[in-house]
Order: C-alpha cells, then structure tokens, then sequence
C-alpha cells in the first residue's frame, strides 16, 4: 500500500514562462551526496516548481532539499520508486499542474533539458515524452557493461515488440507527462502491484497502448561514480520488476 505522506513547502526560484504548469520531481531515497547537486543543475524559470519526492530517507537528503529551497514531500518510510512517482502524480494534480517531468534524484539526468521534454507536450500536443540516451543527440556514461546492453537492447526490444512501437530506451525515468493523461481509468496507479520499479514500464506501455500521443527525445543520462552509489536496483529483483510489467500486460494478466 502507498504510505501516508508529510509535505512541507518551500519557495522555488522558477516563474511560469509557458501556458502550461510544469512541476519537475526528482525521486530520491538516501541521496544526501547527491541531491543538491540535482536541484543546483536548476536554472531560473526552467520549470514553475521543483518537489522532490522523499521516499522514507534515512540520510539527510530532506534537510538538503529544503536548504536548497525546494518543496519536499515525505513518505514515513520507504516504499518504492513507484510510490514515490505516484505521489508525486497525486500532488501535481492537486496542485492544478499540468505537466509533470520526473527525474532520478541521483544526479544522472541533466534538468537544463527539460524544456525539449516540455516543448513536444506544449507545442507539438504529445502526451508522454520519454527521454532517450540512445537517439541521436542523446548521451550516456560510466555505465557497466551489462546495464548497457540490457537498456540499449533487451528491454527496449521486449516493450517495442509488445507495443508495437518502436522504443530505443525504455528503462530511462526522465520524461514528461501531460497530467491530463491520468483522468483515463485504463491508466491505475493506484495499484499496489506498482509500488516498486513495476510503476515506470506501466505508464509507457499503458501510454502507448492506449494511443496517446508518444515520442522520445534525446538526452543525457550520466551515472554517478560507483563510490557514491551510482543506482539501487538490484540486478535480479530490480530487473524482473521493470520486465513483468511488460509480460503480464501483454498478457492481460494485470490492468
């Protein structure tokens, strides 16, 4: 089950630029080295609001958020990346946002890029941007051998294969999504099932399968040394989690 949330709020240091509200949320869970370095890479004006999502830390990763000056919402303990983005969609929503832009809270991705997640969404009408390492412009680095050719190559061909559409990267977190998209019933996030990595993969196939309007944009995904912790998926666990979503929707086993 989704654990109960505590949220304070700070000031940010964006203004809104664009006809739709974008609230950007890094996930982070014990990223106390990190995380203030992911909302430093925030310029002015980038986004109307940063929240990072705090999935039950046991470092001072909420203390660095909110010298930073970012909102902070809380879970009381740890419950999962899936937990922590659908919280994040429930704030956004409540809050009259209408796009949402998730990011790792471990400083792989790069917030200056935003704006080419958001354009798609509020020029061209898409409804799920996905951030891509592998299109052309995208970059990627410090990344062990047998994460690249299961993000490069075994992932991405399973969900285009059950899609029937062409994915190049769809284990990358950093996208944007028109919040509007979650007014759809098809689309449960309220499903335990989904607490863990299971949350990422169901809003892309369910996106796709549903017909809304997909793309991916080139982006950089540049993991942190493996000194300070550079991902806490664990190379079975972790692993099955973001492939059965694929197996047992295409099954129809799980809506």
């Amino acid at each position: 089950m989704e654990q109960a949330v505590t949220e304070t709020s700070c000031g940010h240091n964006a203004h809104q630029t664009r006809s739709l509200r974008v609230l950007a949320v890094p996930v982070a869970f014990n990223e106390e080295q990190k995380i203030g370095s992911v909302l430093d890479r925030f310029v002015d004006g980038l986004v109307d609001a940063i929240l990072v999502v705090d999935d039950g830390s046991t470092d001072g990763t909420p203390q660095v958020v909110l010298k930073k000056g970012a909102r902070l919402l809380s879970h009381q303990k740890r419950s999962g990346v899936g937990a922590a983005i659908r919280s994040a969609v429930k704030y956004a929503r409540a809050n009259e946002f209408d796009v949402l832009v998730i990011l790792a809270g471990n400083d792989k991705d790069r917030p200056t890029q935003i704006p080419r997640l958001v354009k798609a969404i509020a020029e061209d009408g898409y409804d799920f941007v996905q951030g891509s390492r592998y299109r052309s412009g995208g970059e990627y680095g410090n990344m062990p051998f047998h994460r690249r050719i299961a993000t490069r190559l075994i992932h991405p061909a399973l969900c285009s294969l059950v899609t029937g559409r062409l994915v190049t990267d769809s284990t990358n977190g950093f996208r944007a999504i028109r919040l509007s998209i979650f007014d759809d019933p098809k689309i449960d996030i309220d499903q335990e099932w989904l607490d863990q990595y299971e949350m990422e993969p169901y809003l892309l196939y369910q996106a796709i399968v549903l017909g809304y309007r997909f793309k991916e944009e080139p982006v950089t995904k540049i993991y942190p040394p493996k000194a300070v912790g550079y991902t806490k998926m664990t190379p079975v666990a972790g692993w099955w989690s973001i492939v059965r979503p694929l197996v047992l929707l295409s099954l129809g086993l799980k809506k």
